[in-house]
């Protein structure tokens, strides 16, 4: 038992060992970090056990005390062990002491003695890490303010110090627990003195060890400098306590060290949370600090805050909340700002954000804080007004406790969470469930007022939504349906429609403009009026939903507007009536025409009167000015007035500048859409409406005696559908063009290749110090110079100085990407420039070879030295080399030697000086002989470059000596020769052996930096240009010194720049690649470790360089523990992963780093001593760190990081890796708790924490908020978002997703784009800043290259156009930066409403737009992006981005900015946004439109007889139409704005060539299948919803995608469709007549044969391997094993087809829905109708029992199929028979087949014409039984539909399946293949065959 019971315990041990270093090798904590949630809440065990580990190895027996008291500890907390996990922490720290008992020798322990043990242990700690000598020097820099020299290695050593302090705090806390049972003397008293002390005193180890965020301000921190600098001191001084503040109660609790403040108060009255209260203390104190930092730094002893900072904040915190009161026309809480103090201001700013600390989900109704902290600031200052402090009313609970969270805030949140349970996930209709825009514009009403303070429990808002009784929507109803279109947007309808009504109506009279045109072109009148009113009914129509909740004065302007409009278009109809039969009875009387003229033109003139006064901007503040009720009424009438969306205005010079663009659109559009479009047309419409009665091929029902309306309709249709949509095509057009000269005026791509970084790199440093360098750097001297006038050359020099290190650094960050060797590394370096040398010294690979080039054209020149000058001149940079290296060489030597030699060096180099002075130099010098002089100097440079030893002394002393020998004897000239071989000094060092015998080895740092720069500069031979050889080190550094030379703001000093926050939003996606997971391969045996050894060979080869091991295979780098760390780290790196964003984004903290410190800020009184102008240390800088951090955020949203904590996941671990990695790296999280309840359920609570790491690299929890519920009550990314932004910091935040990245040189201009929002960009301040994107997943497979270029052309060119003249940019993801203070008031970074939000991102956008923000884009500045890079991954990214805007389409932020934009600015943002989908939709709509239409003519036998008589259908009209929807299908005006941004960015040439490449790879395929995908989930989303988040997978290796896994994805959205568009096209090709036979008809349809081909076939052409035979063989197998699998309860539809099938069911819900499905189905009718009649039995019968027979063929065949598919298992009692009657049937159809064959007219193409016309039918009836699936299925009918449905499908599969296989077949159709995918691999000479191959492959292939 004993054994077992020793196992036990082992196990135990090392299985909590192993869970801590599980995914990553993080130092083995033992039992430390397995604490339950449970006990680490009001304990610090885990602290305990942590130190207990510490000190294991030093004294076993005193770990054994800290783990007996920690598990005491537990017991006393939870003695029953029913936390979760809390029986197996105890048992398992059970078994770890009996293990530190074991090891003791099993002897008698006397516990009476631990504290004695302790003690002194606890007095050897302390004297060995000198803590006393650190608690008085801490005292010392309390007291003084500046640390002292004695400590200046502090920042070596502050982690070491860190965990110092952890483990004393430990000792600390178990020796107190521990004194209160020991004697009170000996030892116990010592113990008791010693806690005494700790407590009197400031002392150093709690300081050290209190959880802090940025700001230590519950104790002083030594290594946090922060807590010392003015502005924080100030800003601290600022909320302290004061007497004239109500007295709090004695027995009130402060946390920490610190004084009483104004928090303490809020926490008090109303009841806030404790870390809420410490989370917004130091929210305020930072953003109060900052706010003094820009005006000025404090510079008194005891700092005080400006009065200007104080208000700048209350202004800009409380912005949101006056203009609501203003809004609602009701009091402030304070009369004027004149009338507050400080104080008030600083309480009133406190507690607005502590309610907004607190509010959790509710943060997202703005509207509504604003009304609590306008009731909750009216009680604090009845509270302030009094001497005592006392408990707010409204937070008071029946109880009597004081809680904000419950009283406020959760009644709130209940009734929240009852409505979105009432969506049902999603899936209900927006109509029955309030979202968080109905419950935040409930506030934007004075009736909000009726809910009373503290709030009515029996209030309508809060009522709980029952099926009787529910409170409606507030002033929006998101109905499902397209009518959203047009009423958001009917004045670009109505336009379109009048526009073209006008135009018509010209080109049917002919182009004449008379009279009588004049009267009919007024007809455009009633139709203004009567779409006016049709907008008008469908306000009405659609706010049902919201009438018993909206405001009355909204419901009255609906009635009003419905009958004036109503009323106006009858009045205006009836007149025009009138005129119309003035005008037949051609009679003079003209009065009809004269009122309506009249009225007319009141009307018109009246809009454009209110369109000017509201829309234009000069106008607009008159409007707002005129107060007069008559003027309001009909402005309030003209437009809605919500809190939302008023001043929508622009600066007139940017309103002209879009309306401009508008207006060269519509000349274009117009004059296109009338000479192409509409003229053709009017002469064969004219013929056909003349002609007499046309002979029907087919039984006509409806086109009797109506002038063949039906025929022109199918004439005009399609070219109508073109006319809507291809304003898109112009504004692309001019948009690409626009955006092009835009680009090129702000100077992008000046710098597009390597060779032009070579070239202009002298200009680098001076346009770096112009943008990138504060003043404070440009003040500061270098080497004792004055700041005062300098030479240009001086210039030059500091400007180099100054610019090389930040260039070093950039330099260095690319050598720890791998990107860079570290020979590269040392060739793009730049040295210093701070030393003697007063010439500019450029890196090495500018002028590498110069040297060795200039000595061939010396040993060349046969002329004058200026003649050689000038020809080395030619090459600036061979001159600048030249002139260094000779003043390296004199430097050095002057350095080396001393007495005669120093004279000997002065002699030669003052002759050498002179002869260059005279011009004689070629004279003077044997130039022939400067290679032996080269080469003799380069032995010596060589030897001084290695690290001295005797030997290597001698042998320089030699290496000088020769260097004099031939410097004297072959290079000088004879008589200066014989002048210094007689020289009597220098003969007599030589005869005595003097000369040269000891020189002085280089120990200056500047003398060494310039002998190892010399040697390379002599040494390296080979050609530079191609440096760095990696693109994309090529491409950073060459947008990077493009930028350089772009216009941005100035710098200000870090301490004075705008303070901002990164936030990345994480779920569970990757964080950091495993060991295992590197390794694991593929169906063909492709590991992800070889796939990118493969892709990135140079960088593979750089890394093993790195890391020391350049011969190590894979096996050997995972032997060691830190090379395999590093190895994941790097494969990591490449992948769209956590890792590699944190890495990018903590760049902004090292640049800000780099630049305090080369400014200079200090701490200490002397910084003048500071002359060295280096990067060298900067990390390790305390104050560089402490302003960094005041400055810079970042905090990860890791939504389920508790989750994966408390199951071991590996990404938990992963998180934990990168918290210690990132010191200033903060992970917020939702941690679930389960509590206990007395009648025995659980319930859940819910907390937001925030978390970091600490001393020992564990999490360290530095916040706990608890929140009212599950905050996940809407979409998830936005709710992940809001529960952690209140941890966030900063007057900005940028929004990172966690597929980007970030670069060093790129970080170093966030300031110049933070004071972007300090710039004049418009009437108002920008709120949010659009960074350009760089999408680096473009560089190996075409498809990946296509998204890259689609998304750089529209996150560059196209926002470009949108920022400037457009003003419609919205918020598009990431990376933009947002005003934070601004947005954080007002909702939000997005919205979170489920589903109508489902794109949360732009919402923002919208948000910000109507809440009179202003977004701007700025390219001189760019992250990286990572993309989707498989077909499949594109096709759902793309689908939940149509889906989105589909959701957008009901929303009601763009119904407001569809109404209140000014017309042209309307038209901006509906093509930018949603148009941009409807076009879409209309260019496949026009394919079906045309072919429907053609199929009607064919069937009907119209085509023929009128097209003969008709010109060919004004096929001119149509040609215009299709070949304009042909461009859009197949991409090419997507490609637009790409090839101009090639042309931009990569010049002409290259920008030809990448699009010629583009096709040849198909490109025009690609974007034709994409442009089905938005179709169909765009449409599919307005009618039936199902929008929603899809993961597309973010991995990056090559494999090939199943047939049946592509057939499932693509099956509805894209080979139905395609199926049936190619059944259109056969009936047409059948039936159609064309005049000019085949070729007519290929030329009218290719586009049309082109879509079926890509949407059928564009899956497998860019599937990987989609060609080899073997695959599709494998393929087949596993499409038919799917397609047959029945499945059954809780089978996946990827394993089978009838889960899949019912799956596919699911949007159809409503019962709208099923009423649209089947009037869409009813379409496939058609085909049987026609055909029928077509065929050679029916002959030229017309009659309808012609078609009913038919359908009796249908019934017949449909019971054949049902005998022979009739299950065997549902008829086994008559077996026989079923096989008797299936034979008899078989044998009966070929007999009557053949019978009717011989005997009727049936011929045998009659039989396909049949199967093509009943194969439509039965998809039809298929479609109608799943959309009326319930009466189906009560009918017994659901199996037989389902077995129909499974041959369709397999049908489906054979026709997309034959000619793969048959292509398959030839082994070259899989090499092409692979040569289109992949081409940018090869043209890099990537082994891409290797890796489609696979790796088995290759290896089998070596072994033989």
């Amino acid at each position: 038992m004993a054994r077992v019971q020793d196992n036990w315990e082992r196990l135990v041990r090392a299985v909590l060992r192993s869970e801590q270093r599980a995914g990553h090798e993080r130092t083995p904590s033992g039992i430390a970090g397995a604490v339950p949630d449970s006990l680490q809440r009001s304990t610090n065990i885990n602290a305990i056990l942590q130190a207990a580990d510490e000190i294991q190895s030093e004294d076993p027996n005193v770990a054994r005390i800290l783990c007996e008291q920690a598990y005491s500890m537990a017991q006393n907390l939870d003695p029953s062990s029913d936390g979760r996990g809390v029986l197996q922490f105890k048992t398992g720290l059970m078994s770890v002491i009996k293990q530190k008992l074991a090891k003791k020798g099993g002897g008698p322990i006397d516990r009476n003695r631990d504290i004695e043990l302790l003690w002194d242990f606890y007095n050897r700690f302390k004297k060995r890490h000198r803590v006393d000598d650190i608690e008085r020097e801490e005292q010392k820099w309390r007291e003084s303010g500046t640390f002292s020299a004695n400590i200046g290695d502090l920042d070596l050593r502050f982690s070491k110090m860190k965990r110092v302090f952890a483990t004393l705090r430990a000792l600390v806390e178990v020796m107190e627990a521990l004194s209160k049972d020991a004697a009170p003397e000996g030892v116990g008293r010592l113990v008791l003195d010693e806690l005494r002390r700790l407590k009197k005193s400031d002392a150093t180890i709690s300081g050290e060890l209190i959880p802090y965020n940025i700001v230590p301000l519950e104790a002083p921190s030594l290594t946090n400098a922060i807590g010392y600098f003015p502005e924080v001191r100030g800003a601290i001084s600022a909320i302290r306590y004061t007497e004239q503040f109500p007295r709090l109660p004695a027995d009130f609790e402060i946390s920490g060290q610190r004084d009483l403040d104004m928090f303490d108060l809020l926490e008090y009255v109303f009841g806030f949370q404790k870390d809420n209260i410490r989370n917004q203390r130091e929210h305020v104190v930072l953003t109060l600090a900052n706010s003094q930092s820009r005006l000025g730094i404090p510079v008194e002893t005891d700092p005080k805050l400006d009065e200007r900072a104080i208000r700048e904040v209350f202004l800009k915190v409380l912005d949101n909340y006056i203009k609501w009161c203003r809004y609602l026309r009701i009091r402030l809480v304070w009369n004027s700002l004149e009338a507050i103090n400080r104080d008030r201001k600083l309480f009133l700013v406190s507690l607005y954000l502590c309610i907004w600390g607190e509010a959790a989900n509710v943060r997202f109704l703005p509207e509504c804080i604003c009304y609590m902290f306008h009731h909750m600031a009216r009680e604090l200052d009845a509270i302030l007004d009094h001497g005592v402090a006392t408990h707010a009313a409204s937070c008071i609970s029946e109880g009597g406790s004081v809680s904000f969270l419950d009283q406020i805030i959760c009644p709130i949140y209940d009734v929240v969470k009852w409505e979105t349970d009432e969506n049902n996930n999603g899936k209900a209709a927006h109509s029955r469930w309030r979202n968080y825009d109905d419950f935040n514009e409930y506030f934007w009403s004075p009736t909000c007022f009726e809910l009373g303070w503290p709030m009515k429990k029996s209030s309508s808002f809060l009522l709980k939504p029952t099926k009787r009784k529910r409170t409606g929507k507030s002033s929006f109803v998101e109905h499902r349906t397209f009518l959203h279109l047009y009423r958001s947007f009917h004045r670009l309808w109505i336009f379109l429609i009048v526009m073209f009504q006008a135009l018509a109506i010209v080109a049917f009279n002919h182009g004449k403009l008379n009279l009588n045109t004049f009267k009919i072109m007024l007809s455009i009148g009633p139709t203004f009026a009567v779409m006016n009113f049709l907008e008008s009914a469908l306000d009405v129509l659609l706010m049902f939903g919201a009438y018993t909740t909206a405001r009355g004065m909204a419901i009255s302007r609906l009635v009003i507007r419905f009958f004036w409009c109503g009323l106006s278009s009858a009045f205006v109809l009836y007149v025009y009536l009138k005129l119309f039969e003035e005008r037949n009875k051609d009679t003079s009387d003209s009065f009809y025409f004269r009122i309506y003229v009249l009225v007319l033109g009141v009307y018109a003139g009246v809009r454009v009167l209110f369109a000017l006064l509201l829309k234009f901007p000069s106008c607009h503040r008159l409007s707002e000015m005129s107060d007069h009720p008559f003027f309001q009424f009909f402005k309030w009438i003209y437009e809605e007035r919500y809190f939302v969306g008023r001043g929508l205005v622009e600066k007139t010079t940017d309103y002209m500048s879009y309306v401009f663009f508008w207006l060269v659109i519509f000349a274009c559009k117009f004059t296109f859409a009338y000479f192409l479009q509409i003229k053709p047309l009017v002469d064969p419409t004219n013929i056909i409406v003349k002609l007499p009665r046309v002979a029907y091929s087919w039984h006509d029902l409806i086109s009797k005696n109506n002038n063949n309306v039906l025929t022109i309709v199918s004439l005009w249709a399609p070219v109508i559908a073109i006319y809507l949509m291809d304003i898109h095509i112009w504004y692309t057009l001019l948009s690409a063009i626009y955006g092009a000269v835009m680009g090129a005026r702000a100077r992008l791509g000046e710098i597009r290749s390597i060779e032009m970084v070579h070239k202009r790199f002298e200009s680098f440093p001076g346009a770096f110090v112009k943008n990138l360098v504060s003043p404070r750097i440009k003040r500061m001297p270098f080497d004792g110079e004055s700041s005062q006038s300098q030479s240009s050359y001086d210039n030059n020099k500091t400007y180099a100085a100054i610019f090389s290190p930040f260039w070093n650094e950039v330099i260095k960050s690319l050598r720890e990407e791998d990107y860079i060797s570290n020979r590269e590394m040392d060739l793009l370096s730049m040295p210093s420039n701070t030393g003697s040398l007063k010439l500019v010294q450029w890196p090495l690979f500018l002028l590498s070879s110069k040297i060795l080039l200039a000595m061939d054209l010396a040993l060349d020149c046969k002329d004058t030295q200026a003649d050689l000058w000038n020809r080395i001149c030619k090459d600036e940079y061979m001159a600048y080399a030249v002139q260094e290296c000779y003043s390296s060489i004199e430097k050095i030597m002057h350095s080396l030697v001393d007495g005669e030699g120093r004279l000997w060096v002065e002699r030669v180099f003052r002759e050498i000086n002179g002869s260059i002075s005279e011009g004689s130099l070629v004279i003077t010098l044997s130039l022939k002989k400067l290679p032996v002089v080269l080469s003799r100097f380069t032995a010596l440079t060589g030897l001084l470059t290695r690290n001295p030893t005797p030997e290597l002394a001698k042998g320089a002393a030699k290496a000088v000596y020769d260097f004099y020998d031939v410097v004297t004897h072959e290079l000088l000239s004879p008589d200066l020769r014989e002048q210094l071989d007689t020289w009597h000094i220098l003969l007599r060092a030589r005869n005595e052996g003097r000369l040269f015998s000891r020189i002085e080895w280089p120990k200056d740092p500047d003398i060494k930096e310039q002998v190892k720069r010399l040697h390379l500069l002599l040494t390296v031979k080979d050609n530079a240009s191609n440096i760095p050889k990696n693109l994309e080190a090529r491409r950073r550094l060459q947008f990077f010194t493009n930028s350089l030379f772009m216009d941005m703001p100035q710098a200000k000093p870090v301490c004075e720049m705008m303070p901002f926050c990164v936030f990345t939003p994480y779920y569970s996606e990757t964080v950091l690649y495993s060991s295992s997971e590197l390794r694991v391969e593929n169906e063909d045996g492709i590991s992800i470790l070889f796939y990118l050894q493969k892709i990135f060979p140079d960088e593979w080869e750089n890394f093993l360089e790195r890391i020391g091991k350049g011969d190590s295979g894979d096996a050997e780098l995972q032997e060691s523990s830190s090379s395999a760390l590093e190895l994941r780290f790097w494969v990591s790196y490449r992948g769209q992963t956590l890792a590699r964003t944190v890495r990018g984004m903590m760049y902004y903290r090292r640049a800000l780093m780099l630049q305090c410190y080369l400014e200079r800020r200090s701490l200490d009184e002397d910084v003048s001593s500071q002359t060295n102008f280096t990067s060298q240390g900067f990390e390790l800088s305390r104050e560089a760190r402490a302003q960094a951090d005041i400055k810079f955020t970042y905090v990860v949203s890791c939504q389920i990081y508790g989750q994966q904590k408390q199951r071991k996941a590996p990404e938990a671990a992963d998180i934990a890796l990168l918290l210690q990695r990132n010191e200033a790296l903060r992970v917020a999280f939702i941690h679930v708790e389960e509590i206990g309840k007395p009648d025995g359920t659980v319930a859940k609570e819910f907390y937001s924490k925030l978390v970091k790491a600490d001393a020992h690299g564990k999490d360290q929890e530095i916040f706990s908020i608890k929140l009212p519920g599950d905050p996940k009550l809407g979409e998830g990314k936005p709710e992940n978002q809001n529960h952690a932004i209140i941890f966030t910091r900063g007057d900005a935040v940028q929004t990172i997703d966690m597929n980007q990245d970030n670069y060093l040189e790129e970080a170093m201009k966030m300031r110049n784009l933070l004071e972007e929002f300090r710039g004049s960009h418009g009437l108002r301040p920008p709120t949010i800043l659009g960074v350009r994107e760089h999408v680096f997943t473009g560089s190996v497979s075409s498809l990946a290259w296509f998204m890259s270029n689609q998304e750089t052309s529209f996150v560059t060119l196209g926002q470009r156009v949108l920022a400037k003249p457009l003003k419609v940019r919205m918020h598009y993801g990431h990376p933009d930066v947002f005003d934070r203070i601004f947005h954080v008031t007002r909702g939000g970074i997005s919205k979170a409403s489920r589903v109508i939000n489902i794109s949360e991102d732009i919402f923002a956008g919208f948000n910000s737009t109507l809440r009179q923000g202003n977004i701007t884009h700025h390219e001189y500045i760019q992250v990286g992006k990572g993309r989707d890079v498989g077909l499949n991954q594109i096709a759902l990214f793309e689908g939940k981005v149509a889906g989105g805007n589909g959701e957008q389409v009901l929303s009601r932020d763009v119904y407001r900015l569809g109404q209140l934009f000014d017309f042209f600015r309307m038209l901006s943002f509906f093509f930018t946004t949603v148009g941009f989908y409807v076009c879409t939709m209309m260019t496949v709509l026009t394919v079906y439109v045309f072919l429907y239409g053609r199929a009607y003519l064919a069937f009907s036998g119209l085509d023929e007889g009128i097209s003969k008589q008709a010109e060919l259908l004004g096929n001119t009209a149509l040609d215009a139409a299709l070949n304009a929807q042909f461009l859009v299908q197949i991409g090419i005006f997507t490609a637009v704005p790409m090839i101009m941004g090639f042309i931009l960015e990569l010049g002409l040439l290259q920008a030809v060539f990448s699009f010629i490449t583009m096709q040849f790879q198909l490109c025009s395929v690609f974007f034709t299948f994409s442009l089905g995908t938005r179709t169909h989930y765009f449409g599919r989303t307005i009618l039936h919803g199902g929008a929603k988040y899809r993961a597309t997978g973010r991995g990056f290796v090559v494999r090939h995608i199943k047939f049946a896994e592509n057939y499932r994805l693509y099956s509805r959205s894209h080979f139905v469709k395609a199926l049936e568009v190619a059944l259109l096209l056969i009936v047409y090709l059948a039936y159609g007549f064309a005049e000019g036979g085949a070729v007519s008809f290929i030329l009218i349809t290719l586009s049309s044969w082109f879509l079926v081909i890509s949407w059928l076939f564009a899956p497998y052409i860019f599937n990987p391997s989609g060609f080899e035979w073997q695959k599709t063989v494998e393929d087949f197998d596993d499409w038919t094993s799917w397609l047959m699998y029945k499945g059954g309860v809780g089978v996946k539809g990827d394993n089978s087809w009838e889960s899949w099938w019912d799956e596919e069911q699911m949007h159809i819900q409503t019962l709208r829905g099923r009423i649209l499905e089947t009037i869409l189905s009813l379409r496939f009718i058609m085909f049987q109708y026609g055909i029928v009649y077509k065929l050679h039995l029916t002959g030229s019968h017309t009659s309808i029992a012609v078609y009913g027979f038919s359908w009796v063929v249908l019934i017949g065949i449909v019971l054949i199929f049902k005998i022979f598919t009739l299950s065997p298992k549902k008829s086994t009692n008559f077996q026989l028979v079923l096989r008797f009657m299936q034979g008899v049937t078989a044998i009966g159809l070929i007999v009557a087949l053949c019978l009717v064959v011989l005997f009727t007219d049936l011929s045998v193409p009659d039989l396909f014409a049949s199967i093509l016309a009943f194969i439509p039918t039965g998809w039809c009836i298929l479609s109608l039984a799943i959309a009326w699936r319930r009466i189906v299925k009560s009918l017994g009918l659901w199996d037989s539909v389902k077995e129909f449905a499974r041959m369709y499908d397999a049908g489906m599969g054979i026709i997309i399946f034959a000619p793969i296989a048959i292509l398959s077949w030839f082994p070259f159709v899989s090499t092409f293949q692979s040569r289109l995918l992949f081409n940018q691999a090869f043209s890099r000479g990537l082994e891409i065959s290797l890796i489609l191959a696979g790796n088995k492959a290759n290896i089998e292939a070596s072994s033989f």
